[in-house]
């Protein structure tokens, strides 16, 4: 069944009407037509099977390409496919049905170019459709040798079996965020789903195919389904499009009461003398005095470099991996910090990078013979240009956020071409359209001492990193802000988003005097928070703060915090891409010991799976990662990765101590695992550890484990006999007692930790470690909740930690109540019936008369 085909093209072996029973059935199937006609050898097979195991291979619409892992192509004699058409389908990945296999066994470039003619083709209903029940060999093998679309269905577009008409009821049509949500829910859907406007058709699981719909409020559109149970599919892609609604107007409606708000009169420092000013959203609070520096925009200029379209290819792919464990670590990390709807905001652009139609124009530039940084480069730009140019001042910001992405791939492809901006040396006031989160994070505060922009909003990446910051902004200054004339005087108030032009000296003089006021009550609060968080009758409670690096600490410490309650050492793996050595850990450890300069750090080992995935561990995907091989089960079954670990932390701590340290002297450092579910584990992890401990020679450093699962909660007095301590974390807790992926955006608002069923886990886990005299903490987010942290006292916790900037609130809190008040309002608040109801307690009368009971 060899098809003949230009020598220079790859062998098709097409094998019609087959019935595999399994997905392995069919890749070894096709595997041995292509052992047979003598392009692979046997083993490649097996290799194809690996690499399904740790990637899914299905293209899309019924297609799946099957292929050999990276290291094995040297298995590859020839190149090759073989296509099995499988009329019946077969189960592929998630509820996936396969009809068509594309088994790839290539040397060189082979993947990119069949990548390319099935990017095509799958685009190409009616054809697809024919092939998939086709008796003619030859259509098959003419459809994946062609270079160029052919059979595309000419006039009118159709609808597919399902529909579902739907006017856009955004206020702000469909950008990123909520494009991204529906392509989140079309993906988990084995059905095809279509959305139409007017003549236009996209694929719903196609990010960027959504946006270059431009759609705007009140345009219709039909949104159809077809397939495998295309009812159901239809009916989840069109609760999440209207359940989307509320929310969005929501988020509408603040930012037109913030806009409203920025013309009117504001509260705070007012200028006496009227000077000219413009009116933008507050982003991040503070006044700065100054002048402006207008920011230029500079394109970038990417060499035309090629190279062979392997190793093109595996850079290219390195590079997105790498770009996708950025953004994920960046999203988690702002969803503590800021919420969830701030970190959607990363997670849209995850998925921007990840569209079919971007990397395959990228690999398609790269066939003709381009450069694989210049491929990206002019894809990225091409298609950011078709956003910018639809007339959306949403979309076309939405435009520079791919080109953001993009351009962070481009660093990872080649580091020489990473972008920055020159600024004067003098303090000033940054004027700009927009700015990239990288630049923005760049930033130094004592050179840009404001910053204000054209476009954005107050959740946009350059908020968000001003407030991280501590840099004054506005955003949505409008295009005037560009037109400003270099080095023209200014005032910029990011709490009210106005920057004043050319104030006269009494303005400035006026201003002086408000931030100087400012900065006096700043230092008092600084003083206030410095106190220990001590009730009024006397009970401490230690105060630390999470902290995932040595740069942090200083900020950390300045905010009150007394250590460092959470080390999150998955950052070190996250935020890179590639393992990081034991001596890369060593020196963060180090660091981080000597800038805590004394005080406490407890370090949890690495924490990864459920929704914290490393690509460069080339983990194996699992069908629920949340109730899977994660945190300790993981560092049990991966000694390469908690052994490395243990050394640079012990190491850390025998080298802080010092050689001529008193006997029984230890550092400030303790260790916690992650994810603990048993005694055994206890056992098992502490015998690995007192091994590295015993071999390095380091002191004795306290082991204790992350109460997050109720198993843990519920046998806390036995797990308290084999540790030295517990710290709770309160969200994976409340995931796991109350059956909410806390991913989920339905479900989300139901995820309280503050349900009386998380509060009685909490307090099962404080009786059980008093048996055992174990010192309980919790790091999770009710810590950081100055209520959360009063009924957390109650219950026995003797140590929060917490963001760095909720550590004042927390403490003032504290100090002003009596324990035995807290002990009854934690008492009271586990009898309640549900969150809301214990939310209800948080009032002042009822802290002031429960104080004046147990006074």
């Amino acid at each position: 069944m060899l098809a003949p085909t230009p020598l220079s093209a790859p062998r098709i072996l097409v094998r019609l009407a087959a019935a595999p029973a399994t997905k392995e059935a069919a890749i070894r199937e096709a595997a041995q037509l292509l052992t047979a006609s003598g392009c692979i050898d046997g083993a490649y097979g097996d290799s194809m099977l690996r690499r399904e195991a740790v990637a899914n291979t299905f293209l899309g619409h019924g297609v799946v390409i099957p292929h050999g892992m990276v290291d094995d192509r040297h298995l590859v004699r020839h190149s090759g496919l073989a296509v099995l058409q499988v009329p019946d389908g077969v189960l592929w990945h998630d509820g996936q049905v396969a009809h068509l296999v594309v088994a790839i066994a290539a040397q060189s470039d082979t993947h990119i170019t069949v990548l390319r003619r099935l990017t095509r083709l799958i685009q190409d209903e009616a054809r697809l459709e024919h092939l998939r029940t086709t008796t003619a060999e030859a259509d098959i093998v003419g459809a994946l040798s062609e270079d160029t679309a052919t059979g595309a269905a000419s006039g009118p577009v159709t609808d597919l079996r399902q529909r579902f008409d739907w006017t856009v009821d955004y206020p702000s049509g469909l950008h990123a965020r909520p494009a991204a949500h529906w392509v989140e829910v079309a993906k988990t859907c084995a059905a095809r789903i279509q959305v139409r406007h007017g003549a236009q058709v996209a694929d719903a699981k196609s990010l960027i195919g959504l946006l270059q719909l431009g759609l705007r409020c009140g345009e219709a559109v039909t949104i159809s389904a077809e397939g495998d149970d295309e009812a159901g599919a239809l009916a989840r892609i069109c609760a999440a499009v209207t359940g989307l609604s509320a929310g969005e107007k929501a988020a509408a409606q603040r930012a037109a009461e913030a806009a409203a708000k920025a013309a009117g009169p504001v509260a705070g420092w007012n200028p006496a003398d009227r000077p000219t000013t413009l009116a933008g959203i507050g982003a991040s609070p503070g006044l700065s005095i100054g002048p402006i520096h207008v920011l230029a925009s500079a394109d970038l200029v990417v060499p035309d470099a090629p190279e062979p379209l392997t190793t093109g290819a595996d850079r290219l792919h390195h590079a997105l991996g790498a770009t996708a464990d950025q953004l994920k670590a960046l999203a988690d990390d702002t969803e503590r910090r800021l919420g969830k709807a701030d970190a959607g905001i990363f997670r849209a652009q995850a998925e921007l990078i990840a569209d079919t139609d971007l990397i395959t124009l990228a690999c398609q530039l790269m066939v003709e013979g381009h450069g694989v940084a210049y491929a990206w480069h002019a894809a990225v730009d091409r298609l950011a240009g078709q956003l910018a140019a639809l007339g959306n001042p949403v979309l076309a910001g939405r435009a520079a956020d791919l080109r953001d992405v993009g351009r962070r791939v481009l660093a990872q492809i080649d580091p020489a071409l990473r972008s920055g901006h020159a600024l004067p040396d003098a303090p000033c006031i940054l004027v700009a359209s927009d700015l990239a989160p990288s630049d923005t994070a760049g930033l130094d505060p004592a050179r840009v001492i404001g910053l204000a922009t054209a476009q954005g909003g107050p959740t946009s990446h350059t908020a968000i990193l001003a407030r991280t910051l501590g840099i004054p902004a506005l955003v949505a200054g409008g295009p005037g802000l560009l037109a400003l004339a270099e080095g023209t005087p200014a005032i910029l108030d990011g709490g009210t988003g106005r920057l004043y032009l050319d104030p006269s000296a009494a303005d400035i003089a006026a201003a002086e005097a408000w931030r100087a006021r400012q900065r006096r009550q700043a230092e008092d609060e600084a003083r206030q928070r410095a106190l220990p968080a001590r009730t009024r009758d006397g009970h401490a409670v230690a105060v630390g703060a999470n902290v995932n690096n040595p740069e942090q600490v200083p900020f950390a410490l300045d905010q009150g915090a007394e250590g460092v309650g959470l080390m999150r050492t998955e950052f070190l793996f996250l935020e890179r891409g590639d393992t990081p050595s034991e001596d890369d850990q060593y020196e963060t450890y180090a660091g981080m010991l000597k800038a805590l300069d004394g005080r406490p750090l407890i370090v949890r080992t690495l924490d990864i799976g459920g929704d914290k995935q490393v690509s460069h561990l080339q983990l194996p995907k699992e069908e629920n990662p949340f109730l899977g091989v994660r945190g300790a089960r993981l560092l049990l079954r991966r000694p390469d990765l908690l052994e490395p670990q243990l050394r640079a932390l012990y190491r850390a701590a025998k080298d802080h101590v010092g050689p001529d340290a008193p006997t029984g002297q230890h550092a400030p450092l303790s260790i916690m695992m992650p994810m603990i579910t048993s005694v055994p584990e206890v056992l098992r992890l502490r015998d690995i550890a007192e091994r590295i401990r015993v071999a390095i020679g380091a002191p004795y450093v306290p082991l204790g484990i992350m109460i997050e699962v109720p198993a843990a909660a519920i046998q806390a007095d036995a797990l308290a006999r084999h540790c030295d301590f517990f710290s709770i974390g309160t969200n994976d807790l409340t995931q796991y007692a109350l059956a909410i992926d806390r991913q989920n955006t339905e479900l989300a608002p139901e995820a309280d930790s503050l349900h009386p069923a998380v509060l009685r886990l909490i307090h099962m886990t404080c009786a059980g470690a008093a048996r055992h005299k174990r010192f309980v903490g919790v790091c999770g987010g009710i810590a950081g909740d100055p209520f959360g942290a009063c009924l957390l006292a109650g219950l026995g916790v003797h140590e929060l930690s917490m963001t760095p900037r909720d550590l004042p609130g927390v403490k003032a809190r504290l100090r002003g109540a009596d324990m035995a008040a807290l002990r009854a309002l934690a008492s009271q608040a586990c009898e309640q019936e549900d969150a809301a109801a214990v939310r209800a307690l948080d009032t002042a009368s009822d802290l002031a008369g429960l104080a004046g009971v147990a006074a």
